[in-house]
């Protein structure tokens, strides 16, 4: 498969540097090519409304439910330990907090995904069950990046979008860590410390390249299940790539589309790669 072949990290990677920076060796490729995917380019154009906003929330929350359960259920596995700050970290319950402000207290019946989604949160349970190591690869993917762009981005759309307070925008705060620069110096320290074969090093740098597959293919299965509705207003789903139906009403101005284009696409995109 094409994607397997991506994820073949060669031995020359394999040098003496920390893990993290080996991870952002090998996954250099694979950021530029979700950076040049069709909803992340979009995303910059500033082609973005809030109901596709909301579908990236409904996703986010499936992936995050995933991988916070297995971290929690790992928390004394000895790579996973390290690493494992739920206080500081943990997003579940702000993007539970962010539904329930888009779509109301009935939010969970409301949720649609692309299968892509699933996907990733199916690799996510396996991986929790067979090889906790692997979690470190998604922790670190998606944690340090959130925590690199999200607050600073999540002020701009409060502003920009007459949002009360920090209403809608919890997942971009991180109430738990006063100084996200140090929290990433200490993050990483403690990741660098986790001891790993030369098997499984490589195996966990493999892992981070499908972190990053797993996530252009969402972004992929969220455009195209855009594509197939076309219209805002459509009353349910019904590309055979969503999982559940959903009324996605709402309109926003160009202005406040423009800003929340580029807020969407920076927080994004430095999600997953801003480490």
């Amino acid at each position: 498969m094409e994607t397997e072949k991506r994820t073949q990290i060669s031995a020359e990677q394999i040098d003496n540097r920390d893990l993290s920076e080996q991870i952002k060796e090998v996954t250099k490729d694979s950021h530029v090519r979700a950076e040049n995917t069709e909803l992340m380019l979009g995303f910059q154009r500033g082609q973005v409304t809030l109901p596709q906003y909301k579908l990236l929330l409904c996703s986010l929350y499936e992936i995050y439910q995933a991988l916070e359960e297995e971290l929690d259920r790992n928390s004394s596995h000895p790579a996973v330990a390290p690493i494992y700050f739920p206080a500081e970290l943990a997003r579940l319950k702000s993007i539970e907090n962010d539904l329930e402000y888009f779509y109301g207290p009935d939010w969970r019946e409301k949720i649609v995904v692309p299968a892509a989604t699933l996907r990733y949160c199916h690799r996510l349970r396996q991986i929790g069950k067979e090889n906790p190591e692997f979690l470190v690869a998604h922790a670190y993917t998606r944690y340090l990046g959130d925590l690199s762009g999200g607050q600073v981005l999540g002020r701009i759309a409060q502003k920009s979008m007459g949002l009360k307070s920090s209403e809608g925008l919890s997942f971009f705060a991180f109430p738990g860590v006063s100084s996200p620069n140090l929290f990433k110096q200490l993050y990483r320290s403690r990741m660098n410390s986790v001891e790993l074969t030369a098997e499984e090093r490589n195996s966990v740098l493999e892992e981070a390249v499908r972190a990053f597959e797993f996530n252009i293919q969402v972004f992929d299965g969220l455009q195209k299940m855009l594509s197939v509705t076309g219209n805002e207003h459509q009353e349910s789903w019904t590309n055979s790539e969503a999982v559940h139906s959903k009324t996605l009403p709402g309109t926003i101005s160009p202005m406040i589309r423009m800003v929340l284009g580029l807020f969407v696409a920076l927080a994004t995109v430095m999600g997953l790669y801003a480490l």
